[in-house]
């Protein structure tokens, strides 16, 4: 039998083997955090993880009526390839929904269903961005730094920090617009649980409308909106979602949704998504997302299509999904204001959507009990891992540049017990430095 080395050409050689794209696109942070604490689990160590931007579906199992309706679908056999653009009971079903539960009457035309949001992101910024050309997008946010990189755009980032709530302003965003292809905007956003409010949207949608009605008087190519609302269904007590075409009704022709069920029925792993937007970049979306194959399951297209027509199963539903997420955000956030006040070097921000929680940690130039002194995020994440046994995200893994001190808790894979258990050990490792 001969033994095949597979390594040993990309070790020796200098000559590069893959594209310049694919030798550029670096992997995510998230996942190398969640592998080190994946290890530290392994070896028998209580860890509170609030890393993942994901659902423990011992905490958060998908609706029963879904899952009824997935079994259903496989059981009548539908196993075979879906139509590229969705299967025509979701894509009819989805409409409805929209108009139900967003005012939002859109053509059946303008619905795409793929093999979750993902594929969807990557469909915008393909049908829309040529190289070369600039996207607009806040940080911190999620992964358009690395859809920028595969598509060739040029960033153009707009750093946001707490004073806003790290969410662009309208004044910000309308001087970085000009020349810009596509804006990208999440709300409730990924990483900081925040959500826009209606006053915030309208002022940047009314700058968008008079860039594009400039452009057009120009014979120039419009400016669109990447509209990302995947947690929409998850904003807290208090926070009311806002949609564009809702507020500022001339955008329906520049706004491209990104949605699923990922987030609000904890169906991560499902694979269902859509994207909704004007008709002839949906089309050219269909045709891309064809190519690729990134399809969703038929079985789930079934089935979710199902589960979006029964109102009581989505009310019942959400009532408990909402409770059990905000409970442990608050926990956290309540722990957080304790520690605070007792004049421990932290902060966090009132939770308004989404599984997140931003918070400061910020024992900067403090000493461990082991003789290092923490002087970057990455290292307060290490000691916090380590001392408190709690898993952390730093505001880095979403492209902030600078040590501030801020982090990502996610709350969907642990339980109430594990936040309450956590909080005191995160307060004692603080007490402990010097």
């Amino acid at each position: 039998m001969t033994t095949v080395d597979l390594t040993s050409n990309a070790k020796t050689t200098d000559t590069a083997r893959v594209s310049r794209m694919a030798e550029g696109l670096v992997g995510s942070e998230i996942l190398k955090i969640a592998a080190e604490i994946r290890a530290l689990v392994k070896g028998g160590r209580t860890v509170c993880n609030l890393t993942v931007g994901d659902f423990d579906p011992k905490q958060f199992p998908i609706p029963e009526a879904l899952q009824n309706a997935i079994v259903a679908a496989y059981e009548a056999h539908e196993t075979n390839y879906p139509p590229s653009n969705g299967m025509p009971e979701l894509r009819e079903a989805l409409p409805r929904f929209y108009e139900r539960e967003l005012g939002l009457r859109y053509p059946l035309e303008s619905f795409l269903v793929a093999g979750g949001a993902r594929p969807v992101i990557y469909g915008i910024y393909r049908a829309v961005v040529d190289p070369g050309d600039v996207v607009l997008y806040p940080v911190p946010s999620w992964n358009n730094n690395h859809y920028v990189h595969m598509t060739g755009a040029t960033a153009r980032i707009l750093d946001c920090g707490p004073e806003t709530r790290f969410l662009p302003s309208k004044e910000a965003l309308l001087a970085a617009l000009p020349g810009a292809r596509l804006v990208c905007l999440n709300s409730p956003l990924n990483p900081t649980g925040t959500a826009m409010s209606a006053d915030q949207l309208r002022g940047i949608c009314e700058a968008i409308v008079e860039e594009n009605q400039a452009r057009q008087a120009r014979g120039e190519r419009p400016c669109y909106l990447m509209y990302d609302h995947i947690y929409w269904m998850l904003t807290a007590r208090g926070t009311s979602h806002v949609t564009p075409p809702a507020l500022v009704p001339e955008m329906a022709k520049y706004t491209i949704f990104v949605d699923g069920i990922s987030k609000a029925f904890a169906a991560t792993g499902v694979r269902v998504g859509w994207a909704v937007g004007p008709v002839d970049v949906i089309d050219r979306m269909s045709s891309i997302i064809g190519h690729v194959g990134a399809w969703a399951p038929r079985a789930e297209q079934v089935a979710t299509a199902k589960l979006l027509e029964d109102t009581s199963a989505i009310d019942a539903y959400l009532g408990v999904l909402r409770t059990g997420i905000t409970t442990r955000l608050e926990l956290l956030h309540q722990g957080f204001q304790q520690m605070a006040a007792a004049g421990l070097p932290v902060d966090s921000l009132s939770p308004e959507g989404a599984i997140y929680l931003t918070v400061r940690i910020a024992p900067f130039g403090k000493t461990t009990p082991s003789g290092k002194t923490l002087s970057t995020n990455e290292d307060v994440r290490r000691y916090v891992l380590e001392a408190a046994g709690m898993g952390i995200v730093p505001f880095q893994a979403f492209g902030v540049a600078t040590d501030g001190g801020w982090f990502r808790l996610s709350v969907g894979a642990v339980s109430e017990r594990e936040v309450r258990d956590a909080l005191p050990r995160l307060a004692e490792a603080l007490r402990a430095l010097g």
